[in-house]
């Protein structure tokens, strides 16, 4: 089983509005509500392409309860913790001249409901995939990702870790099976610039010698660089169409990698080009990518 974990979930209300003005009313030209934050987005695609997952994280009140019933409706399993102060997310993206994101503070989160979290994952088992994504609430302690990674270290299971910076580094230590920064993220690390994909390599190597085991790096337009368990590097242009939507791509990458990787007997090249087609057709559409789409866009890099 592949579980994702969510720690601040949301349901995201995605408006435009024509020609937006403060301290008036405005009236909405389209609207819509969907799950979201990065572990969702994950199990959501991982659905989309024919893979069981379940999603944990908190969540509290009738949002909370509505992000279940959404992701229901995607076909994910979910096994949330409720949070009895406070509610889940609502994020408001407002499409207008300009892009505008209000976004909600979450639940508050006990110690009590962190514990109950450390116990779900100590059911795992080496057999198992987790997935741990995303920035961490302010009603978290800033040392969530190690202690998850410490507590299943024992157990064997393959972890992935989506963060930035010191989220990241600070877990190398515990060998995650698989990160994914983008060039920009693994650049701020190091205090460079990176845009090319040759640039990259050497960087990706600096993060597999302090311990990850596969470094995925996203470049948006410019493709992807892969450096997997076995210290070979794989590189790939970006298949060509039109940029509609860039929220969840990196999140549709991280689920393309681990369905091609479970699909061909762990072929890390496999995985990667679905990883980068995957992440490519939720670019290029409004909504999450589709196993249709991915695969449609596969065909397109045999070329």
């Amino acid at each position: 089983m592949i579980y994702t974990v969510t720690f601040n979930p949301s349901l995201d209300y995605i408006i435009q509005v024509k020609d937006f003005q403060t301290g008036q009313i405005n009236k909405t030209t389209y609207e819509k509500i969907l799950p979201g934050g990065k572990g969702i987005n994950v199990a959501i695609v991982l659905s989309n392409l024919g893979h069981e997952s379940t999603a944990l994280g908190f969540m509290a009140g009738f949002t909370g309860k509505e992000i279940e019933h959404r992701l229901a409706n995607f076909g994910c399993a979910s096994s949330f913790i409720q949070v009895q102060e406070g509610l889940s997310r609502i994020n408001v993206k407002m499409k207008s001249n300009e892009e505008t994101e209000i976004n909600g503070q979450g639940p508050k989160i006990q110690h009590e409901d962190i514990e109950m979290l450390f116990k779900q994952l100590d059911q795992l088992t080496n057999q198992d995939i987790l997935v741990i994504s995303g920035s961490i609430p302010n009603t978290l302690p800033d040392t969530m990702y190690e202690q998850i990674l410490e507590r299943v270290q024992p157990i064997g299971c393959k972890v992935v870790v989506d963060a930035t910076n010191t989220l990241l580094m600070k877990v190398l230590k515990y060998h995650p099976f698989l990160i994914k920064p983008n060039n920009f993220e693994l650049g701020e690390i190091f205090g460079v610039s990176l845009t090319t994909r040759d640039e990259v390599i050497p960087y990706a190597k600096k993060l597999q010698e302090l311990g990850a085991q596969n470094i995925l790096v996203s470049m948006a337009g410019q493709g992807a660089v892969l450096l997997d368990e076995k210290g070979e590097v794989h590189q790939s242009r970006a298949p060509k169409g039109e940029v509609i939507n860039s929220v969840g791509a990196g999140d549709s990458m991280v689920a393309g990698f681990l369905s091609g990787y479970l699909e061909s007997n762990q072929d890390t090249q496999y995985a990667f080009m679905k990883g980068i087609c995957c992440g490519s057709a939720s670019a290029f559409s409004e909504n999450l990518a589709t196993k249709e789409e991915v695969f449609a866009l596969m065909d397109t890099m045999k070329d």
